[in-house]
């Protein structure tokens, strides 16, 4: 047991109402109204460490009262009112505007006071910038665990350092002192009738150790072509921003972080499933996710950190991070996730087919061969499995890989070596996508044809449970070759990978659109009549949107196209109750519990493969309207551009308010940091020399 476990201490933060202005690897995490007090998980976020614990704002020493907050695409504008400036007029005639801008290594914070009145205004304004600097994974435990800093004034900077990581914080327009760990930027002034007088906080966050940066690109965006369903349309367009925001890169091209807060960084089975999802919209995402990954494939055998030659890793970190609600360390390079090489594998595969070159495919061959010799030798005459842990790594290293994950229809948790049916359909699919790989690259892929036809033979024989008149495949085996059978969404992961026949698809199908599975809002990770079953549980009764929306994809790729837009329209529906930005995971009730789906409190947001899951919804339900299953008619999509040399942005020269700016930049100010932008699709068929 971790000594956090001992102590006692510490609760992780809750998330489904607080606000983040996010550039990774950077974020600020906020109250809706703009404050920084109240919730742990408030501040200034850079890489895997927090560097400010929460940025004040004070108008004659006391608060502002908030009205109204604009996220908007490019900043967060909170507007509020100072009603001691107002002297006793019964309308506000004093309005704030505070506004919150982050780039990949900055984040500007500008206030504003406006002057309705017929007289002037004498107005004290500060920004009280509390620096705490704390490793991310303590903030997470609710445990914050600050490092020592030292702070001194230089130029007119407050520079702020461990030895390591640096933050510096200038002030434009107003005065900067320190006391003690608060740096106060500050300005006095007298806002006559009908003006304007304001100053920013400019704080600019350096760290040597980043294991990934920023991409920031001056390219417009926009994306998916618009269908004229509302919801499905505010979600498309908040999908393509918010993976925009989440777009790092460590050397290789970009890929997309997983989600925020926790995770701004490589979790290899998220980017990868969000840069499938995404290829209807192009393959630069994908090319720089299997890049990134191919140059950090295992080598060696390392125990301590699940390394082995021919893997691919789980999840990259600039330091150790520890979990102390589950009991787990991991180290800044770990590589326990049995699904991440056969992911690799598949998006390779699919990439290619949508359009990758295949000189990008020759030039990826050796870590191709190396992945399939890991997944031969771990698959061996039987399944692909994962051992007992015996360090401090994950217990489960499946997509469910919580430790209470994999359940018996009864309740009980299934223990020590297991094979996910999940993964095994992943196994099959990328044998067969490899064999036409190694086919176009002159090699010869007939062996794998046989290997997977050998998987589907065993998996047939040893995973169908029969619970009455009903069949399905089960959770997962135990070593000792029990079943873990409970109902799962699970079972809708394996349509369209060739594991099935045609029949057991139509079977798997009918039961996702079973009501102990299906609830309205997407699939719940387990049916409600399973012991397990609890809908606020992340892996036994939850609902992942990226979950749905691969069985969508599967479904499509079977030719069940009224099963997958039945499944799409269930998504639609939440996503339109979130506003369009789809959390990680939210609460299994269904519509005869509740009108809207209810979120999980601690689940990130926004997370890629949920915003990436508006790729299958729309293709099936455009397919639909067509009376044609097949993928979008996009006459553009998106493209990844070369990104320029990481730095932070140039801050305005003055500190007009937000509307002033929007004027002066014809109303179509974007973000610095941009990443996609519309292309012509290029329908040649792919090369096979």
């Amino acid at each position: 047991m971790c000594h956090e476990q001992s102590r006692g201490v510490g609760r992780p933060p809750l998330l489904h109402t607080e606000l983040v202005a996010l550039a990774a690897p950077t974020q600020v995490w906020s109250h809706r109204d703009g404050t920084m007090g109240g919730s742990s998980a408030y501040g200034v976020y850079h890489g895997d460490w927090r560097y400010v614990r929460g940025v004040e704002l004070l108008v004659d020493g006391a608060p502002v009262e908030h009205i109204t907050t604009a996220d908007e695409a490019d900043w967060v504008v909170f507007h509020a009112v100072a009603r001691d400036l107002d002297a006793r007029a019964p309308a506000a005639r004093v309005m704030v505007e505070r506004m919150r801008e982050v780039a990949p290594g900055a984040v500007v914070e500008r206030v504003t006071i406006v002057n309705g009145r017929d007289v002037p205004v004498n107005a004290a304004v500060e920004l009280v910038c509390d620096i705490e600097l704390a490793p991310m994974w303590t903030v997470r435990a609710g445990d914050p665990r600050p490092v020592e800093l030292r702070i001194r004034v230089e130029d007119g900077v407050a520079i702020a350092t461990d030895g390591t990581r640096v933050l510096r914080c200038t002030s434009r327009g107003g005065e900067l002192r320190v006391e003690g760990s608060r740096v106060i930027a500050s300005r006095h002034s007298v806002v006559l009738p009908d003006d304007w007088a304001g100053f920013a906080l400019e704080l600019e966050l350096d760290d040597p150790t980043l294991a990934v940066t920023g991409t920031p690109c001056p390219a417009p965006c926009a994306g998916v072509r618009p269908t004229g369903r509302p919801a499905l349309d505010r979600w498309a367009e908040r999908a393509v921003t918010d993976l925009e925001d989440l777009l790092l890169d460590a050397g290789h091209g970009a890929f997309p972080a997983a989600g925020a807060p926790w995770h701004v960084t490589m979790v290899a089975r998220d980017a990868l499933i969000a840069s499938r999802l995404l290829l209807p919209l192009g393959t630069d995402l994908a090319e720089g996710t299997l890049r990134t990954l191919a140059a950090r494939q295992g080598v060696r055998t390392d125990p301590a950190t699940g390394e082995e030659p021919g893997r691919i890793l789980h999840e990259l970190r600039q330091d150790s991070i520890e979990l102390p609600w589950m009991g787990v360390e991991l180290p800044p390079v770990y590589f326990g996730s049995i699904d991440a090489t056969p992911l690799w594998i598949v998006l390779l595969h699919d990439a290619w087919r949508a359009g990758l070159p295949l000189q990008a495919v020759r030039e990826l061959r050796p870590s191709l061969h190396a992945a399939l010799w890991w997944l031969d030798t771990r698959t061996g005459d039987g399944f692909l499995s994962y051992p007992e842990e015996s360090g401090t790594g994950l217990a489960n290293q499946a997509w469910k890989d919580s430790a209470d994950a994999m359940r018996f229809a009864d309740g009980g948790i299934a223990a020590g070596s297991l094979a996910v049916a999940q993964v095994q359909g992943l196994a099959v699919r990328a044998a067969v996508g490899a064999a036409d790989l190694l086919d176009a690259l002159g090699d010869g892929g007939e062996r794998w044809r046989g290997w997977a036809e050998r998987l589907r033979e065993r998996f047939r024989a040893a995973f169908w449970v029969e619970h009455g008149r009903e069949r399905f495949p089960a959770l997962a085996l135990e070593a000792s070759g029990p079943q873990v059978d409970a109902l799962t969404s699970d079972i809708g992961q394996l349509i369209g990978t060739t594991l099935l026949s045609a029949e057991e698809e139509r079977e798997v199908a009918r039961l996702l659109l079973d009501p102990r599975l299906s609830s309205g809002f997407g699939l719940r990770t387990m049916a409600t009549d399973a012991g397990g079953y609890w809908p606020m549980s992340q892996h036994c009764g939850a609902i992942w949107p990226h979950d749905t929306a691969v069985a969508i994809e599967g479904l499509l790729r079977a030719g069940l196209g009224a099963e997958a837009a039945a499944l799409a329209e269930q998504l639609e529906r939440a996503a339109d109750a979130f506003q369009g930005r789809m959390p990680q995971l939210y609460a299994g009730y269904g519509l005869d519990d509740t009108a809207a789906p209810i979120p999980v409190p601690g689940a990130c947001s926004p997370q890629a493969w949920s915003a990436a899951a508006v790729v299958p919804v729309h293709q099936a339900l455009t397919a639909r309207a067509a009376s044609a299953v097949g993928p979008i008619a996009v006459e553009r999509h998106l493209h990844a551009l070369t990104p320029l040399a990481p730095s932070a942005p140039e801050p305005a020269r003055d500190a007009e308010p937000a509307r002033a700016q929007r004027v002066a930049a014809g109303g179509a100010v974007r973000r610095e940091h941009a990443y996609l932008r519309l292309v012509e699709p290029d329908r040649s068929p792919p090369s096979v020399e």
